[in-house]
């Protein structure tokens, strides 16, 4: 293998081979491609490594491969190289990709995942390299295709996909593009409107706009304005009235259209197919021209991991993927073939584009395709790259019985794990039958091996005035009754405390470092006091080794700090010493402090504080090692021989994945291999947020089998919004994303727009209408009639633009049926105050369809808008929630204030003297012209013209939000 690689492709000579950081700086403003990334694109045939400025633009007429690089344990790599395959690349250079796809591999010891991927139907693993999403081009470098020259702006539509990675593609710039049940983008050169059909997902909405943030900052210098439209629910709002005029006027939108795209591949019973069938179907196709029923026979019985030999390829079909598996032994020239083979397959069976083909080398198994086996045993040596994730962290998102995971590796320092806060209020309670009987404070620290225990820590964080810690902790001899029991009541107590608390289930001998930290000390003892246990020895008739502090004792002191320090007590024999460590000697009323001659002085601190808790007054004698006398080794039966190996803890890392991926509607599962969280979201249903630790259970379950996860690893629930430090410290954790309220889309409007500009999307959905859309459309108004003058006659508009008749149109048919919703409810409700809707000759006419008949109607137009614009003057904001001076001047009860300007003392936030019956969102709105300059730095029309949330920026800082 060795030999071939050398005379493999020149460009791959150094690939994957470099250290890189993988801490991703995660920044919506550029593409956050780690440095683990390396691309090549197929030129003339041969990989051309593409320059990291160009990372992110892909082709549709070119081929590339993808090599993701990320740290193993002990320095090795871990590898997954990806093609990429544009939808008009030739099938010379696809082929090409694929075949130099397999010598990269070579290159790399043959042992990287490799991946197919289809332009519009990729990976979610390849996706996350290139967030917030790739945007494929027109044209190419290869197969006569010519590279797109720089050309003047042209406005293009997006049909947006994906709830964590974003699938985005260009669809023509007409109405019949869109629907009522997905998430559209429109960029225009001035402004980028987000379109939300009425059905869309509200996490695909959230998705849509990162994009648009990335457009904004890619392509117009970050200077356009921005601007959300709802289907069927905005449309006398002037954002609204602009993105319909961009389409030649509104129309009612037709409903959705399958397309190939929509095609999601079922998911099959597995089918493996032997190796030599695999191996000759390449041969059949070039022959037949297609794979003909019953040339490919299934392996029969129960798939088993034993089936498979080192020395053949074999195919997985699974319906939704097809894998390829290659034995550790296979040339190079049979992984070409097998490859190959398993294309023909997936065509041969017409199966969707979006069928993903995956080749896993033997020893490198994916867990996706490790499920599909009845038998992967769990007890077998893991792989190299199941040791490189050895201890990670995974997320992994509830999908029915399957789990669904997105995974990136960063390095964590283990050293000074993150803690609860201390001096906090510390509880527990010893399951005893139905009831739970409190410890007493003396002995909060002790726990029996054969009892189960309720643990209640409260303290107060930084950022809430009051947290909780509620765990069960199960001793690894308790009864399962007692353990039931416990789980019952810590539930009990869970809900009582309204949901609030970190709940746990904690094993014995997998104590997380925050439970160990409560304690100082905390030491395990052998037996139990509970009744259950008493009679469960009893029924079986076991001895009773239950610690008491007269008896004989040996136990174990570890740990180096606060979160490990740990004691257990151990067999009472010599054997049971190790020179790493200090251990005590309970002896009646006598106690040894044994100090090993490696061990720590923080461990010798340690035993000092044990033998107080255990024995509180009594003399301490101390025993250092070799130099023990007679009456300590007569307690531990005689003196025999001990270990003196110290045991080198092992490394652990983590996936980098990113707390965007937190959705607020769902229950995902965090898996460090040390604990697994359950997040629950705040938005998910009642019932489901029920089944939180059942959900987790399943989960362990499955990944002791697949992942060998130990069945007694802590389980913990995360409710949204009280995640503890020791869960975040595994994102970049940004808490001004933790504290957002509202569904997953009104939390990104929140957090790229302003909670101002948030509050307001609820209630526009809410309340579609009334004098702030009506203010908005007369801004419209106001807005189509100052543009400059319409072109002279004969000169024809520019394509896909927009002539001022058709936006004096649109504008006027928004303003009229906000007047005409108005009319209706005036007349169906009694005012609590005298209308101030226009007279009824304002009402304008419904839309107008020709542009003729809009230039022949422009002087009526201007009248109606004149008389409208008496009743009630406006203040312009450019489009920006335009507000009328009347509203201004009325509080929301409809009391008149007494002025129209206030002092800034008077209408700040935390005024002491706080001014009344205003409109609290627009505090700004009643500074005096000459304040307004001096507080806000700028005019109010200036101020006006800004974004939305640029103007909540400015209002924050000083005190006007």
């Amino acid at each position: 293998m060795s030999s071939s690689a050398k005379a493999l492709e020149p460009a791959f000579q150094g690939a994957g081979q470099r250290m890189y950081p993988l801490i991703r700086k995660l920044c919506l403003l550029d593409w956050p491609i780690d440095d683990g990334t390396e691309i090549w694109r197929i030129e003339n045939f041969q990989p051309v490594p593409l320059p990291k400025s160009d990372y992110g633009k892909f082709y549709s007429g070119d081929s590339y491969i993808i090599l993701q690089t990320s740290p193993g344990r002990g320095g090795a790599y871990l590898y997954d190289i990806h093609f990429w395959l544009g939808k008009d690349t030739s099938q010379d250079e696809a082929g090409t990709a694929a075949i130099k796809t397999v010598e990269l591999d070579a290159v790399l010891g043959g042992r990287a995942v490799q991946y197919r991927e289809l332009q519009g139907h990729e990976t979610d693993k390849f996706l996350s390299y290139f967030k917030p999403c790739i945007i494929p081009l027109e044209g190419g470098v290869a197969s006569g295709f010519k590279k797109p020259e720089e050309e003047e702006f042209e406005t293009r539509l997006y049909i947006c996909k994906g709830k964590r990675v974003v699938r985005l593609k260009q669809v023509p710039f007409s109405r019949s593009s869109l629907n009522h049940d997905d998430v559209f983008i429109l960029d225009s050169k001035d402004k980028i409107f987000q379109f939300n059909g009425a059905n869309s997902n509200i996490q695909e909405r959230a998705r849509a706009l990162e994009v648009i943030q990335f457009l904004k900052e890619k392509y117009h210098e970050g200077t356009c304005d921005v601007a959300i439209v709802d289907d069927g629910k905005l449309q006398a709002e002037s954002d609204s009235g602009e993105f319909w005029v961009l389409f030649g006027g509104f129309a009612p939108i037709s409903k959705k259209v399958a397309t190939e795209d929509d095609i999601i591949p079922e998911k099959t019973p597995a089918q493996l197919y032997r190796p030599y069938e695999l191996l000759v179907t390449f041969f059949i196709t070039l022959i037949l021209g297609s794979i003909a029923d019953g040339q490919v026979k299934t392996v029969d019985g129960e798939l088993s991991k034993s089936i498979l030999e080192n020395n053949k390829c074999y195919l997985l079909d699974c319906g939704s993927e097809v894998f390829v598996w290659v034995g550790r032994v296979t040339q190079v020239d049979e992984r070409k073939v097998a490859i190959q083979a398993a294309e023909d397959f997936v065509a041969s069976q017409n199966r969707p584009k979006s069928t993903h083909i995956t080749r896993v080398i033997q020893g490198y198994e994916t867990h996706s395709f490790k499920s599909n086996f009845d038998s992967w045993p769990s007890g077998s040596a893991p792989s190299v790259a199941e040791e490189g994730r050895g201890k990670v962290a995974a997320l992994l998102k509830q999908q029915g019985v399957g789990m669904k995971g997105a995974s990136k590796s960063a390095p964590v320092n283990e050293e000074v794990p993150p803690l609860l806060e201390g001096g906090g209020k510390i509880e527990v309670w010893c399951i005893n039958g139905s009831a739970k009987t409190p410890v007493p404070n003396e002995d909060v620290g002790k726990f029996y091996s054969g009892d189960c225990y309720i643990v209640l820590y409260t303290y107060h964080s930084s950022e809430r005035k009051e947290d909780y810690y509620l765990c069960s902790w199960i001793g690894k001899d308790s009864i399962e009754e007692d353990q039931k029991m416990a789980a019952k009541l810590c539930t009990t107590m869970y809900n009582s405390l309204k949901g609030r608390p970190l709940q746990g289930r904690i094993f014995q001998g997998k104590e997380p470092p925050q439970f160990v930290a409560i304690f100082q000390p905390m030491v395990i003892l052998k037996g139990g006091l509970s009744s259950g246990y008493k009679n469960y020895i009893a029924d079986k008739g076991l001895n009773d080794e239950t610690y008491t502090v007269d008896g004989v004792a040996l136990i174990s002191i570890s740990g180096t700090s606060l979160h490990n320090n740990k004691a257990l007590q151990v067999e009472a024999v010599a054997t049971s010493l190790n020179s790493n460590g200090c251990f005590l000697l309970q002896t009646g009323s006598a106690i040894f402090s044994w100090h090993g001659n490696q061990s720590t002085f923080e461990q010798q601190q340690l035993a000092a504080k044990v033998a107080e808790f255990l024995k509180p007054g009594s003399a301490v004698k101390h025993a250092k090692e070799g130099t023990e006398n007679s009456s300590f080794w007569f307690a531990l039966g005689g003196k025999q021989s001990y270990t003196s190996k110290k045991l080198s803890p092992e490394v652990e890392e983590i996936y980098n994945f990113s707390q965007d991926d937190l959705l607020t509607e769902d229950i995902l599962i965090l898996d460090t291999h040390a604990e697994v969280f359950v997040w629950v979201g705040q938005s998910v249903d009642s019932k489901e947020k029920q089944n939180a630790f059942e959900i987790g259970q399943k989960y362990v379950e499955m990944a002791v089998s697949l992942e060998g996860l130990s069945p007694n690893v802590p389980l913990y629930k995360v409710n949204e919004g009280n995640e503890p430090c020791f869960f975040t410290t595994y994102f970049s954790w940004d808490p001004a994303k933790a504290s957002a309220h509202g569904n997953s889309f009104q939390k990104k409007v929140m957090l790229l727009f302003g909670s101002g500009h948030s509050a307001e999307e609820k209630s526009s959905s809410s309340n579609n209408g009334g004098p702030t859309q009506r203010a908005s459309a007369l801004a419209a108004l106001n807005s189509a009639f100052k543009s400059s003058p319409s072109p002279r006659a004969g000169s024809a508009p520019k394509p896909g633009g927009t002539s001022s008749a058709s936006q004096r149109a649109a504008a006027v048919a928004a303003l009229s049926s906000v007047l005409t919703a108005e009319q209706k409810r005036s007349s169906s409700v009694s005012p609590a105050r005298p209308s101030r809707s226009p007279p009824a000759e304002a009402t304008l006419p419904a839309p107008v369809k020709s542009e003729d008949s809009v230039e022949v109607e422009d002087s009526k137009e201007v009248s109606e808008v004149k008389e409208t614009e008496a009743v009630e003057p406006v203040l312009e904001t450019n489009g920006e929630d335009s507000i009328s001076k009347t509203e201004i001047d009325q509080d929301e009860n409809g009391s008149e204030c007494s002025q129209s300007t206030f002092s800034y003392e008077q209408l700040r936030a935390k005024s002491d003297n706080p001014v009344t019956g205003i409109d609290f969102k627009r505090r700004e709105a009643y500074l005096s012209e000459e304040e307004f300059q001096s507080v806000l730095g700028m005019t109010k029309e200036s101020f006006y013209k800004l974004p939305k949330w640029k103007q909540d920026m400015l209002k924050r800082k000083v005190d006007l939000f």
